[in-house]
């Protein structure tokens, strides 16, 4: 009787043992910056050929979509979840910031982790630092192998604010070479050393080619003749912060940015050839995205014509961005999708993908699933409209859109301390692109109606969420290594603070911010009661 027991159960585990095998690998590669005419497939002047690689053998997702800038973007891609409820919208997470992802959001590699996945990151965090529960290691990753924040330097010491920042599982680590190089290293061997009865997912988010720019010399020679013949931006901003280098005779960053993005590509081939090697290459997902447009301003160096503008901004070029995935036993090589896909919509997609159901069981996702869209082309009409905003580089100076598969408002608000003066921009995005044809004047209708979405949109935003700071409070003061700044677990409470009012106060409190934001966390207000009372 035992000997049959066994073998009756050995029978029943042999599906689960071959779904297992043939669980695909999952690698998502993040840009930092990167501009929409900046890899070869795009016809850009800098060497890309892991990149175009990636196109050639898999589906370019041409019209993918990110939030303007850094944080928001991260975001949006780890919940699947709107980065407006999420306080993380308007401003990046600053290193004089507490602000990180509620704890109690869901983290896409937390699905996976759960399903039996290895999981790995390897770079750039940006998601809060000043807790434990916002770290990496409690988000999912079993393997964190990078910086908890932004702008860290190409080279040693890594640090941010003068503190070192570079860590392993939160211990301080030292390393030497170039940071793309490191990077595509420390992916490489986390492959080759996997448990190999078990699938991985791996999140390798770059700085590059964030600024401040740093190569290596062989790499600044190949672009130092590089010419920086870019065209206008159409956005004031990013076209007078050019015109002003030029007056000062400031040298262009074009040609450093260039070798920055020329290294990263590198990194990403690097990690391309490892999983040839090892024979995983065909059953393993890569998707590649920027988190948002390129810097094209002067010390940025990106360039996204004929996109309209670049990082900070809701123009195409700010938020349309280079992607691509391939998946060689279930994508066909060559191929484009040009429906709209987001960041939120990676956490669904991905799941699905993998045949897996999103673990986020407490908030609802914003994302929807665009696997049947990308493997099959499944037409995924949008029924509900796109929000994106930013707040960069001044404060109260807002950009917002609101889009779907026909129309696109943009809202430029410069917001005072006794008023605020709102432009507005109307597209027919699908047939215009590049934003050359404002229709504002010609349907005020179609304006004030996404106009009033955007409204009700931003009274979503919880009080205390970001907002742009350029500099930290005075006097504040960064510590030496920040492996060690998150407060431990163990030295926190196990619930979210409940702030100065008394629970049966919230409720009405919060009704009476109305527009002002949310005081509950995930609050949803009735439209109809002008933004008060959540659903």
């Amino acid at each position: 009787m035992p000997v049959q027991r066994a073998l009756v159960l050995l029978f029943l585990l042999i599906p689960s043992l071959s779904q297992a095998v043939e669980s695909p690998n999952i690698i998502v590669m993040l840009a930092d910056d990167l501009g929409w005419s900046d890899v070869g497939f795009h016809g850009g002047p800098i060497d890309t050929p892991s990149l175009d690689r990636l196109a050639a053998e898999g589906v370019e997702l041409s019209r993918f979509y990110t939030t303007p800038i850094c944080s928001p973007t991260r975001a949006a891609l780890m919940t699947g979840r709107d980065p407006m409820r999420l306080g993380v919208s308007y401003g990046v997470i600053m290193p004089w910031m507490n602000h990180g992802i509620h704890p109690e959001e869901h983290f896409m590699p937390q699905t996976f982790l759960a399903a039996g996945y290895q999981t790995a990151m390897v770079g750039k965090w940006h998601l809060g630092h000043a807790l434990q529960a916002y770290h990496p290691n409690e988000r999912g990753f079993e393997h964190f192998f990078g910086h908890l924040h932004t702008e860290v330097g190409y080279f040693p010491p890594f640090g941010n604010q003068g503190g070192k920042d570079f860590q392993f599982n939160g211990k301080s680590i030292d390393r030497e070479g170039y940071e793309s190089f490191i990077l595509g290293d420390e992916v490489s061997r986390f492959i080759r050393e996997r448990d190999r009865r078990r699938p991985f997912f791996i999140y390798m988010p770059f700085i590059a080619p964030h600024t401040p720019l740093d190569a290596p010399r062989d790499l600044q020679d190949k672009y130092a003749d590089l010419q920086d013949d870019r065209q206008p931006a159409r956005s004031k901003n990013t076209d007078q912060s050019r015109q002003i280098a030029r007056l000062l005779r400031q040298p262009s960053a074009r040609s450093m940015y260039a070798a920055v993005v020329d290294g990263m590509d590198q990194a990403i081939g690097k990690v391309l050839k490892t999983l040839d090697d090892e024979g995983i290459a065909d059953n393993t997902i890569v998707l590649f995205f920027s988190d948002n447009g390129g810097a094209a301003y002067a010390t940025g160096g990106a360039d996204n014509v004929p996109l309209r503008g670049g990082k900070g901004e809701t123009w195409e070029g700010g938020i349309r961005v280079v992607s691509v995935m391939r998946w060689p036993e279930r994508l066909a090589p060559g191929a484009k999708m040009g429906q709209i896909m987001t960041a939120m919509d990676v956490f669904p997609t991905l799941a699905a993908a993998a045949n897996l159901a999103p673990g986020n069981d407490r908030f609802e996702l914003d994302g929807i699933n665009m696997w049947p869209a990308i493997e099959q082309g499944v037409t995924r009409p949008r029924q509900d409209l796109v929000f994106f905003a930013s707040e960069t580089p001044i404060r109260g100076s807002f950009m917002f859109t609101a889009f779907n598969d026909s129309w696109k408002l943009v809202q430029e608000v410069q917001q005072g301390l006794l008023s605020a003066a709102v432009t507005n921009y109307l597209f027919k995005i699908e047939s215009d692109p590049n934003e050359r044809n404002n229709l504002a004047a010609e349907h005020p209708d179609v304006v004030n109606k996404l106009a009033e979405e955007i409204h009700a949109w931003r009274m979503l935003y919880p009080v205390s969420g970001t907002r742009h700071e350029l500099v930290p409070p005075p006097g504040w003061r960064a510590p030496k290594d920040w492996s060690t700044y998150p407060r431990p677990l163990a030295e926190t409470q196990q619930t979210p603070a409940p702030g100065m009012p008394p629970a049966f106060a919230l409720p009405s409190l919060d009704w009476q911010h109305g527009e002002a934001g949310r005081l509950i966390y995930n609050c949803e207000p009735y439209r109809l009661l002008g933004g008060g009372l959540c659903k």
